[in-house]
């Protein structure tokens, strides 16, 4: 009988895999994700083509995961030469590099859209949601924002306003999302807020407002803007080089809920087993430590 005929099949091959890990996930969220993963070779046929000779773990992953993702990966205990260097951005910009054929083993992405799309097209694995998220208004203390004033503020004509890229970057997408939640509290309110947000980061082709530093913290030094709505988990990240920001989450009305989901795009058993880690008790533990919100840390440990 020949190696060929005797050769583990790809679901086995990822089903030993991403055992080593299963424990550590809740029963419940353990066999979901496990099922998922499972599946990922019948389900996306394309994908099993390259398990044969698997490479360096290469995560693509949203801007707002920097952090998260490095904590993660060393976490995770990948031997040296077995990840390559996250590669971060907008996430749909992303996503559009990963539709040209750009090779990638798990996109992590700051909503489900994104990712879903690569899904729905057979790129990736079921989608899983990982984390959640706040939109904060972000602002100088002297601003005096509060939760309260905050619509007024965000409608002052003389306050500039800044937002992330829609589309592009589901940055831009929660912020339109939050000016037309601001519609229902205040009529008017999204037209005025759509006319007055300027789309300052996470577009394509932009160059940082200030060389030599970060694409949030330059609308701050440029002068460009007073306020922009962003993630709250970046806030403590901003005040490293702008120590009188304040990072002010929005009230109820205006919440939505940012979303993030992750898909594994190949058949490298290191991915499979990463993606696992991110959705056990350890993992979900380090994206609270960076801003997240877990949404499968085990019973009685504490959410942030």
């Amino acid at each position: 009988m020949t190696d060929a005929l005797t050769a583990p099949t790809t679901s086995e091959r990822v089903g030993k895999a991403v055992t080593t890990v299963a424990a550590a996930v809740p029963a419940t969220l353990r066999r979901i994700v496990l099922g998922a993963v499972l599946l990922m070779p019948a389900m996306t046929p394309a994908l099993a083509q390259t398990s044969e000779a698997p490479g360096p773990l290469r995560v693509y992953a949203a801007g707002s995961l920097t952090g998260a993702i490095g904590a993660l990966l060393t976490a995770f205990g990948t031997p040296p030469g077995t990840a390559a260097q996250p590669t971060y951005g907008p996430s749909g910009l992303l996503r559009e590099r990963l539709e040209r054929g750009e090779p990638a083993d798990l996109f992590a992405s700051a909503d489900l859209g994104q990712p879903q799309r690569l899904a729905d097209a057979g790129r990736g694995a079921p989608v899983v949601l990982f984390a959640r998220n706040r939109m904060c208004a972000l602002g100088r203390e002297n601003l005096g924002l509060t939760e309260a004033n905050l619509l007024d503020r965000l409608l002052d004509p003389a306050i500039k306003l800044a937002t992330s890229t829609p589309v592009a970057d589901p940055g831009g997408d929660y912020a339109w999302a939050v000016f037309a939640r601001a519609e229902q509290a205040r009529p008017g309110a999204q037209a005025t807020l759509e006319g007055k947000a300027q789309q300052l980061v996470g577009g394509p082709s932009m160059a940082p407002l200030v060389p030599g530093q970060g694409a949030s913290e330059g609308v701050f030094l440029s002068g460009r803007a007073d306020v922009m709505l962003g993630y709250c988990s970046g806030a403590d990240t901003l005040r490293r080089t702008l120590p009188d920001l304040a990072a002010v989450p929005l009230p109820p009305e205006l919440e939505v809920g940012p979303e993030y989901g992750m898909t594994v795009l190949s058949a490298n058993p290191a991915a499979a087993r990463f993606a696992l880690f991110v959705m056990s008790g350890p993992g979900q533990a380090i994206l609270a430590r960076h801003g997240l919100i877990p949404v499968a840390l085990p019973a009685g440990q504490a959410q942030p």
